[in-house]
């Protein structure tokens, strides 16, 4: 497909194959490669209910935001917009009983910008496609952003659901053209200019870029290329990218006192995302300090939200004392009233700006990290002006 796989943000969706699930979903039309990231957002936000609401919002400056757009451009994001509304996808499968089952639809059914915020639609019939883990991929919006050719992110999608079968299986020509988006220029009928111009380095970014590595093969009929299919393996210098923002967080000891306490996975591992290792170990040491305490989870939950063991001032108690730790709380309080694909994306975004040092930090203690204290207060900030008006000095 020009497939809209989501990103891993509402926990891994890890199956095996399903033999008479395996879906040829493409798309008609030429999308850009902010196109393609934005609808890949756009699914990543509605996902966890797409097939039980019609209508599904992001605020449009976090969406111009994570796409890389200028967050004021909106003329720019109106455009690719109507890109997705005007683009059709099919799809060619077979249903539970093995009967052919083929379709059509608009990658959005609408969308539109109104008080700074995007609203969108699928189709039914394509959202009930698009939340079958049996039909897409989850991609990772840690890859998604490193990638700087839309040939190269296309073939990557269209790649990795097929990572545990090791192959795509044999695709003609004709229809690896429309995977790329080039079925429209006579140019690439040749296949010398096919591979030169599309293959070639589309190959050689996804096995730079991504956590697997493709191996195109051809078939042919007499001396011309009629077919074309794809190996793929893991590449084991990126599979860090792969990140399930959970595989390492579960090999934590933060990780396992949470768990052992009864904390669920998906819930440990957002508390750790949103608050940082170093906060919530020491919110655990508090609660098993207290003893005898009845439901040790509740209690940790309010911990964590009410910074339970902080400093507190005489005069406003419960409440930390410096401009610093109001902050902080504050931070806490904007993240925690997120949706959990907005703290995902939130997360990444920033993450995206970091390197080195500051990212290692970051990794480790989240919002919390020192020593992004600026650069955390200026990006939330700048995805909500005047949040910290309020927060002054003693």
């Amino acid at each position: 497909m020009d497939e809209i796989p989501r990103d891993r943000l509402t926990g891994p969706l890890r199956r095996g194959a399903v033999k008479k699930h395996v879906a040829a979903i493409h798309v008609s039309g030429k999308l850009t490669l902010l196109q393609r990231k934005l609808s890949n957002v756009l699914l990543l936000n509605a996902y966890d209910t797409i097939t039980s609401q019609a209508r599904h919002q992001i605020d449009a400056r976090t969406l111009c935001l994570m796409i890389g757009y200028n967050s004021n451009d909106m003329d720019t994001l109106k455009q690719s917009l109507r890109g997705l509304a005007e683009t059709v996808a099919e799809w060619d499968m077979l249903d539970e009983e093995g009967q052919q089952e083929w379709g059509v639809s608009a990658l959005l059914s609408y969308a539109k910008l109104r008080g700074g915020v995007c609203e969108y639609a699928y189709s039914p019939a394509l959202a009930e496609k698009l939340h079958d883990p049996k039909v897409f991929a989850l991609i990772n919006l840690n890859i998604q952003r490193r990638f700087t050719s839309g040939h190269a992110l296309a073939l990557y999608e269209n790649c990795y659901r097929f990572v545990r079968t090791g192959s795509t299986g044999w695709w003609s020509l004709d229809l690896f053209r429309r995977l790329m988006g080039v079925s429209d220029s006579p140019y690439y009928e040749t296949f010398k200019h096919l591979n030169a111009k599309i293959i070639k380095p589309a190959v050689a970014e996804v096995n730079k870029t991504s956590n697997i590595v493709v191996t195109p093969e051809f078939r042919k009929m007499g001396r011309a290329v009629t077919d074309i299919r794809f190996r793929i393996a893991e590449n084991p210098q990126l599979a860090i990218l792969d990140l399930d923002d959970g595989e390492g967080l579960r090999n934590s000891e933060v990780y396992a006192r949470l768990r052992a306490l009864g904390v669920s996975d998906r819930l440990a591992r957002q508390w750790m995302a949103e608050h940082g290792e170093a906060y919530v170990r020491s919110k655990l040491d508090y609660v098993a300090g207290q003893g005898g305490v009845k439901n040790a989870v509740g209690y940790l939950t309010r911990a964590l939200r009410d910074n339970y063991g902080a400093e507190v001032s005489p005069r406003n108690p419960g409440r930390p004392t410096s401009a610093r730790a109001r902050r902080l709380e504050r931070i806490r309080d904007l993240a925690a009233a997120r949706t959990p694909t907005q703290r995902d994306a939130d997360r990444r975004l920033f993450l995206a700006r970091l390197d080195g040092a500051a990212r290692d930090d970051f990794e480790r203690h989240g919002w919390m990290s020192a020593l992004n204290a600026e650069a955390i207060a200026a990006f939330w900030e700048e995805l909500s002006p005047g949040v910290f008006d309020e927060v002054t000095g003693e």
